[in-house]
């Protein structure tokens, strides 16, 4: 009899598998349709359901590409670390899992990382290898000899989404963003491309980032509101980064226009390369019908990003038409006798096999330009190509932090040739890309040291990242050195934030200012960070409930807001919630009492915002208790106070 039961468990046990198994491929198939359709923000959420029922490299790998496709390095960081540890996983995600380590700032671990990925690929270039390894240890010193400015985030220009590119135009500043519901949606007809047969395209919402369509935007003055720049370009795609000739009354900008000769593919989305357009102002003042530029090619590559040179005999341009060097090549189109356009010349002394892109030249005619292809941070960086005679002199990285791990790109000048804004997608930000000025006048008064420690062992961490957060205002990060020790420089009466993380263990923060300090001193802080354990019970205290209830009490909510800071800090970790009961009782009921109550604490958390996919509920009733306190054992209600508790451990990191 008791073979036949467990017989009968056994198969029981294999449909429930089955069905979890063909649930995970139903939505693996959606998460797929959606990823390829670049509509990443909704593939992320599908791809994370269908791991949770199923654990597979393809959904590893998608979330990892997806996060990074999205800017979420984070994220990216996490998935890449699980993909390229998976059986059958490609060295590409090694490479993956480098470029997201430096995306964040861990350059050490970075550096291991793409040495890996060389090791496994023998077909690496020598430069390409220079490049990467030359980065992790560039960037290493960079931070830790900052140059003596500070970036301010001008919150009068961010929103929560994408604000880049800003020029300062007639006393005012010009800027691209893709921030919805501002009031300034267009009121013209619905947008006519379908992307895969069946579905017109959002209006408002762009599938690749969750975000609106890029604009362009004007703020007259610091006391004037935004509002859409007034240019009628006939197109509810992106329009964005624009230039201005010196007069002001002729514009170069870049635009997606549908056009009505687009190469269609089957069964896959179009792809709408951007074009450069211009439009000259009129005796009215009113901006005319935008012209496109000759060079334009929308079904085979894209040209972007114009600067037009204070002659306006010279446009400068990003592009990836056929014939560059890399990815985009930075490329001048001279104004002929005639008043045409000449053929694009590549600028080979600047373009690398990398990307190269945001041109911007200053009175002396020094180009600035952003680039992936040299030694840098990470991402696009910003970088000063000097001139020499009638060539290009010296190239230099513009040093930390005018640039980032992440992409700095979209800035522009001031009249005495420095940079006044720029652009970058760096962390702490108002949203995904921001807008950023310039201060050259940052004093510093004192200076901040301390070291990270392990919390279980109480030894230094080496190379921890430990970022110090102006309160409203920027960052800056550092990597501790082998013995953990790191140092910043701190201005007067300022409150910051300073947060110590490492791979494997989660984060610290801890909380100093210098505000009432008169004289100079060294502030100290130390930093303590907790070993990540993976499938670790970790409990969570003084969770209790009422009698043969599972609302959360007002005390409950106390230790549970702990448990999401700790996921908000951590935003990469998923974690199950486990609900616990003791002995007394039936144990069906005390099974499902305590899944409800698991499930009551887990919408709790959702609630305070905390992603769904991040947490599961689990109530295990009376299956694990800590002592000997089983059916018909007689024990203190001490004893079986032990029993009664609420547990999570990380089952992600």
């Amino acid at each position: 009899m008791k073979k036949i039961l467990l017989s009968s468990c056994f198969s029981l046990y294999c449909l429930f598998a089955v069905q979890i198994d063909a649930k995970a491929q139903y939505v693996l198939k959606d998460a797929d349709k959606q990823y390829e359709l670049y509509n990443y923000a909704k593939a992320v959420d599908l791809y994370e359901q269908a791991y949770k029922k199923k654990e597979s490299l393809h959904a590893a790998e998608r979330l990892a590409a997806a996060y990074a496709y999205m800017n979420d390095y984070k994220q990216a960081e996490s998935w890449y670390a699980i993909a390229s540890k998976m059986s059958g996983s490609k060295p590409e995600n090694i490479l993956g899992y480098a470029k997201a380590l430096q995306s964040n700032s861990k350059y050490s671990e970075a550096k291991v990382q793409y040495q890996a990925y060389i090791d496994q690929k023998k077909d690496v270039t020598e430069r390409q290898k220079d490049v990467w390894l030359s980065s992790c240890d560039s960037a290493v010193k960079w931070m830790k000899n900052p140059k003596k400015v500070e970036l301010i985030n001008e919150k009068a220009l961010n929103s929560t989404q994408s604000d880049w590119g800003a020029t300062t135009y007639q006393g005012g500043v010009v800027f691209t963003s893709d921030r919805t519901n501002t009031g300034f949606e267009s009121k013209e007809s619905s947008p006519f491309l379908k992307f895969d047969g069946a579905k017109t395209p959002d209006k408002k919402i762009y599938g690749w980032t969750g975000n609106g369509y890029l604009k362009l935007y004007i703020k007259p003055s610091p006391k004037d509101s935004l509002a859409l720049f007034p240019i009628k370009t006939g197109t509810k795609y992106h329009v964005g980064s624009a230039t201005f000739t010196a007069d002001g009354n002729t514009m170069y900008f870049t635009m997606t226009p549908i056009p009505d000769d687009l190469e269609k593919v089957k069964n896959k989305p179009s792809t709408v390369n951007v074009e450069i357009y211009s439009s000259t102002k009129g005796a009215d003042g009113k901006w005319g019908e935008p012209v496109a530029f000759p060079y334009n090619d929308v079904n085979k590559f894209s040209v972007g990003d114009p600067f037009i040179s204070t002659s306006g005999t010279s446009l400068y341009f990003a592009s990836n038409m056929p014939g560059g060097k890399g990815g985009t090549d930075i490329y001048v189109s001279l104004k002929t006798d005639a008043g045409e356009w000449g053929k694009p010349i590549n600028l080979e002394e600047i373009n690398t096999a990398g990307n190269e892109r945001s041109p911007v030249f200053d009175a002396n005619n020094n180009l600035f330009f952003a680039s992936d292809g040299y030694v840098g941070m990470g991402g696009l960086d910003v970088f000063r190509a000097l001139r020499d005679g009638a060539g290009i002199g010296k190239i230099e990285n513009m040093g930390y932090p005018f640039n980032s791990p992440q992409d700095d790109f979209g800035f522009s000048l001031n009249e005495k040739g420095g940079i006044a804004y720029l652009s970058s997608n760096r962390n702490n930000g108002l949203g995904n890309d921001d807008i950023y000025s310039i201060d050259q006048k940052m004093i510093i008064a004192f200076k901040l040291e301390g070291t990270v420690f392990d919390k279980k062992t109480n030894q230094p961490i080496p190379n921890a990242l430990v970022t110090l957060a102006k309160v409203n205002g920027g960052t800056v990060k550092t990597e501790a050195d082998e013995d953990g020790n790191y140092q910043f420089n701190l201005a007067t009466e300022t409150e910051y934030n300073v947060i110590g993380e490492k791979t494997n263990y989660r984060s610290d923060s801890e909380n100093l200012a210098t505000i009432g300090l008169k004289t100079s001193e060294v502030l100290k802080q130390d930093l303590h960070l907790e070993p990540v354990e993976i499938n670790k019970a970790i409990r969570l205290e003084n969770i209790y409930y009422d009698f043969d209830k599972w609302n959360i009490r007002p005390d409950a909510a106390v230790e549970l807001d702990k448990l999401v800071k700790i996921m908000l800090d951590n935003p990469t970790i998923w974690i199950e919630l486990g609900s616990h009961t003791d002995s007394r009782g039936k144990d069906a009921y005390n099974l499902s009492l305590s899944q409800k109550r698991a499930e009551s604490a887990v919408q709790y958390i959702i609630s305070r915002g905390v992603n769904k996919n991040r947490i599961t509920a689990k109530g295990y009733g009376e299956t694990q208790l800590l002592n000997k306190c089983a059916n018909n054992v007689q024990c203190s209600d001490a004893e079986h106070q032990l029993n009664r508790r609420t547990e999570f451990k990380i089952v992600k990191q």
